[in-house]
């Protein structure tokens, strides 16, 4: 294991950074704001796509390929825009030009998606009202797909220039304050998303956005999306006014010119990453396996396994479907609640407990909660559990168990946030490394998981042919392997440090 470290060096990228310009607390939380408008159509994504997907002709078994694009975006994008951010010497600072410029390309992804089925409509698919018709519309699909795509390079975009930004304002108030923040507008962000994917009644207040192409779900998710755009532009105005950069000094970032760039650069930085920063790695990717069976797959889950409906089935069948799927998000949304609650308990037990400690601990956490979705969707199922009396009672029990579940994983979520960022940005200050750089090949641990359980998820649900289940209950096991890997892997690092370094390596 490392040793202890006491951190309270600079870092950045293209020689020594920019001096921090002196922010408040309040500063700090909008300059923040345009995490909680990235996050907001995360949320949606989330919750409302990968079933959305299925009632255009895509099948189950393939969602989760479609779930590829985010982690090759995120293992080439945001390293590649990590490093560059590091050596931007626009006058607008070294992140904001990415974080608006991936803001505006979201706005435009998003609603395309939310217009996929009118796009398709316009393009051949059937002319039959959307009320009569339920078979594949391609055309639809192929827009769906283009747009979600293009939604995940943006959101990329922006992630990583967005945690540097609040590493290089943070200053005074440390990772953990920065961190926390972040966190907070996450969850803030969640929440309002959440929301809107839990109602139904979006087509009611904008009857307009329904056609012929666009039934009532379909408004729904399209009436959602145009509010999230809104949303986005107003927290990116905000942030580009609060966030006060110094440009880097062209001089400074000169000094890199005639360097590897681009990918090259990321695999020269795997060659000299601080000291206990591959157990980290290993660490992250391990964690995020056990993680991205339930973020992928939640509400389709609740949708399919507790309320026994398919989006593709008879008339009863789809509601039964929709209606999970909107509690899903609404369960989503109250765990979205727990996540900012907690996100501010993270910092004293962690001085407390030490990160390792906590990291470990939530882990384990995780461990039970991934069984326990398996079990409780096998027992709705039918699997076991025997004959009941009363099976009104018994359905009532196990929704109202899965929504539990859903909000109770908001803690351990929190963790995931904030704890292996604050980990890495404390190890790249002991290297005098990029935070940008370092944050992007970490990025690389969490989106190579992602592909796996995207390639993966679909083959191994269909072999034991129980949906969601069999990804669920691997989840269970990797959170596990996690654990014992974190007890084992991670460095010690000192309690005390924990808030003294900033994300970006700084005082």
């Amino acid at each position: 294991m490392a040793d202890h470290m006491e951190l309270s060096v600079e870092s950045g990228g293209g020689g020594r950074p920019p001096p921090r310009p002196q922010i408040s607390l309040v500063g700090l939380f909008l300059a923040c704001m345009v995490a909680g408008g990235v996050q907001y159509g995360w949320a949606l994504q989330l919750s409302l796509l990968t079933p959305y997907v299925q009632t255009l002709g895509i099948p189950h078994a393939l969602t989760s390929v479609m779930w590829l694009c985010g982690p090759i975006a995120g293992l080439i994008v945001q390293p590649c825009v990590g490093l560059s951010s590091d050596k931007c010497a626009s006058p607008l600072g070294r992140r904001r030009p990415f974080i608006l410029s991936g803001c505006i390309v979201i706005s435009i992804s998003v609603v395309i998606v939310g217009f996929s089925s009118d796009i398709g409509y316009a393009l051949g698919d059937t002319k039959e009202d959307c009320k009569d018709y339920t078979g594949p519309r391609y055309r639809a699909a192929a827009a769906f797909i283009l747009g979600f795509w293009l939604l995940d390079f943006s959101n990329n975009t922006v992630q990583g220039p967005a945690r540097a930004l609040m590493a290089d304002l943070s200053g005074k108030h440390g990772p953990s304050a920065a961190n926390a923040i972040f966190v907070s507008w996450m969850a803030i962000g969640n929440v309002l998303g959440y929301s809107s994917g839990s109602t139904d009644k979006w087509h009611e207040w904008f009857p307009a956005l329904r056609t012929r192409a666009c039934c009532e779900a379909c408004a729904n998710l399209k009436a959602a999306f145009l509010v999230a755009v809104i949303f986005l532009g107003f927290s990116t105005m905000v942030t580009m006014i609060f966030a006060k950069e110094t440009p880097l000094d062209p001089e400074l970032a000169k000094q890199g010119e005639g360097e590897a760039t681009g990918p090259l650069a990321v695999i020269k930085g795997l060659k000299n990453l601080p000291t206990g920063m591959p157990q980290v790695l290993i660490v992250t990717g391990l964690t995020w396996l056990s993680w991205f069976p339930f973020i992928l797959f939640d509400t389709d889950w609740m949708g399919r396994e507790i309320y026994h409906g398919r989006p593709d089935g008879s008339p009863a069948e789809i509601a039964a479907f929709q209606e999970g799927v909107r509690q899903g998000a609404f369960g989503l949304l109250l765990n979205s609640v727990l996540l900012g609650i907690s996100s501010f308990m993270i910092e004293p037990m962690c001085r407390k407990l030490g990160p390792r400690t906590v990291w470990v601990a939530s882990q384990v956490l995780v461990c039970i909660a991934m069984a326990l979705v398996a079990i409780l969707g096998a027992w709705s199922l039918g699997d076991f559990g025997g004959n009941v009396q009363d099976v009104a009672a018994t359905e009532k029990g196990l929704k109202t168990s899965a929504l539990v579940l859903f909000v109770f994983l908001g803690l351990p979520f929190a963790v995931l946030c904030s704890v292996p960022f604050a980990v890495t940005a404390q190890l790249a200050a002991s290297k005098g490394g990029g935070q940008g750089l370092c944050t992007g090949i970490l990025n690389i641990a969490i989106v190579t998981p992602q592909m796996i359980v995207a390639i993966g998820a679909g083959p191994w649900d269909e072999l034991f042919g129980k949906g969601n289940i069999p990804a669920f209950a691997l989840a269970s096991v990797f959170a596990f392997t996690s654990a014992v890997a974190g007890t084992i892997m991670l460095p010690k690092m000192s309690k005390s440090s924990f808030r003294s370094v900033s994300m970006g390596g700084g005082h």
